[in-house]
């Protein structure tokens, strides 16, 4: 394949994958619950899949978002109820992040919320082709991963 013939490619690929992900995101913002985004679901999911306290470095680096972000995020969740943040007890100088027992019902509302939309995606495009396409979205995701 010629190097224009690879940059067409390419650029149709990222393309779609932008595209793709802008549909899901407005998709998904408009089915969470009052109140929550993406990010608050995506940290409260975070916090519920690890089951264990995370400082707000290791969650900004788990997002690849800056600090500043992190802790806008983790102030709205705060005020909302959704988690706690506390003093680790190792090093009273940091803070750690868990998950409340409102958070875990505020995730699980939104989960319940956007399963129905991701569900008929997969069951729409096929769960052999989602299957398919999942290895090339995990190596294409440690290439950038590796960059950064």
């Amino acid at each position: 394949m010629s190097d224009s013939q690879t940059d067409s490619l390419s650029v149709a690929l990222f393309s779609e994958m932008f595209m793709a992900d802008q549909l899901a995101r407005t998709a998904l913002s408009k089915a969470m619950p009052k109140g929550m985004e993406l990010s608050h679901f995506s940290v409260l999911n975070h916090l519920s899949r690890v089951g264990e306290a995370r400082s707000p470095a290791q969650l900004a680096k788990s997002f690849h978002v800056t600090r500043g972000a992190m802790t806008n995020t983790l102030a709205k969740l705060e005020w909302a109820g959704h988690i706690h943040i506390h003093p680790d007890w190792d090093d009273a100088r940091r803070k750690q992040v868990t998950i409340s027992p409102a958070g875990r019902k505020a995730r699980d509302a939104a989960l319940a919320a956007i399963t129905p939309i991701i569900s008929d995606v997969v069951r729409s495009i096929g769960p052999d082709n989602v299957r398919a396409v999942l290895p090339v979205l995990r190596e294409m995701r440690a290439k950038f991963d590796a960059q950064s």
